[in-house]
């Protein structure tokens, strides 16, 4: 096996020749690389931080709120939760000035700059559009209510002048964005896009088992990752020429706790994915494949080093098995974790029609082709 380091400021140092590289149709396609591949514009757009202010208190929230406070240009500036003692208990955990006993206190007063929206989905929607409606940036946990809901809250930032994002790590990483500028290169045209993202989920009282905060089940909140890896990975501006779904329920509370499928492309190219959350072991493989080879990981929703700095590798594969094929690792470095990227970036978005409107249909896609997933899905369900 080969070894190949490759240091992040490398990849950084590329952002602009990549925006400049693009054309204006390809922008929402090569976003994601560019986010990615570098955090450093956040000191070109404005020296003042970002004021984030967080909404939920649960378990994404509590990993989030570190993240906030390693990133460049942004600063914790307060929590809100349903009950205002649980919103001064997790201020406290995280060292948090502001606590409020309410999302609305928090959107209208003039504590935060930003929201982070850490809520079930089917909460999501209202305090997104409040929040654009009071001048917030969002970034929105996912996924959406379904593509309507998320296009309401993507025109509210549009036309109040705020920024919008998915809360979606992976895409950050250093790592994605030297996936997609080798692609070509290494493995030609993605003809093969297979993904899975299984895990253990045991206890019942978690929302992801209540359909009527989390109607999508392991569709929306697993699957999401497998459909991101299909948008980002795949050729820009490709459409759906087919799919097959198909979900299994938890018998007691009547969630979606797994999904399989496929979806056909109109240029020739496939995705397959697999998703769930009662599986007995965690599995987030990926493999992209083209006639040059095949790029393979085994963590591309959580690298290794999430939560702290460290590289995330992948593998590069290449002819037979042995000593008559190719096997390359290839390690990405990353100075901070890919979530705390995710707020750089959202930083040099701001104030950026072209990353606003990349970052925009980004989130649209993703929720349309996992709105198509869940349609077929439960046609065949009644079938």
């Amino acid at each position: 096996m080969n070894s190949q380091n490759d240091n992040s400021t490398t990849v950084d140092a590329g952002r602009r020749k990549l925006l400049e590289a693009v054309g204006a149709g390809a922008v929402a396609s090569a976003i994601p690389a560019v986010f990615a591949a570098e955090s450093s514009g956040v000191d070109k757009q404005t020296d003042r931080p970002l004021r984030w202010g967080i909404v939920g208190t649960g378990g994404i929230a509590n990993h989030i709120a570190p993240m906030i406070k390693v990133a460049a240009r942004a600063e914790l500036a307060a929590v809100a939760s349903r009950k205002i003692e649980t919103a001064r208990q997790f201020a406290n955990k995280h060292g948090i000035p502001g606590a409020f006993g309410s999302w609305s206190e928090m959107l209208s007063s003039n504590t935060v700059d930003a929201i982070y929206v850490a809520t079930p989905t089917a909460a999501r929607e209202e305090i997104c559009l409040l929040a654009a409606a009071n001048g917030k940036h969002v970034l929105g946990e996912k996924p959406f209510a379904n593509l309507a809901s998320l296009r309401r809250i993507t025109s509210a930032c549009r036309k109040n002048g705020v920024g919008f994002m998915d809360g979606t790590h992976f895409v950050h990483h250093p790592r994605t964005a030297k996936i997609k500028t080798t692609m070509r290169e290494k493995i030609g045209w993605p003809w093969s896009i297979g993904s899975t993202f299984q895990f253990g989920l045991t206890d019942a009282g978690n929302i992801r088992f209540d359909p009527k905060l989390e109607p999508y089940g392991a569709i929306g909140d697993a699957g999401w990752y497998n459909v991101r890896a299909a948008v980002e990975f795949t050729a820009p501006g490709i459409k759906i020429v087919g799919l097959d779904a198909y979900i299994r329920r938890d018998k007691k509370s009547n969630a979606a706790v797994t999904g399989s499928g496929v979806i056909a492309f109109n240029d020739g190219s496939t995705t397959t994915w697999d998703c769930g959350f009662d599986a007995g072991a965690l599995n987030m493989d990926l493999r992209i494949s083209g006639a040059g080879g095949q790029f393979s990981l085994n963590d591309f929703v959580q690298n290794q080093a999430d939560g702290r700095a460290g590289p995330a590798d992948y593998d590069y594969r290449k002819g037979e098995f042995g000593s008559s094929g190719t096997l390359e690792r290839i390690s990405v470095s990353s100075a901070k974790p890919a979530a705390a990227l995710m707020f750089e970036n959202f930083a040099a978005m701001v104030g950026n029609s072209d990353l606003f409107e990349a970052s925009v249909a980004a989130s649209e896609r993703t929720q349309e082709w996992l709105d198509a997933i869940w349609t077929k899905a439960i046609q065949n369900e009644r079938s």
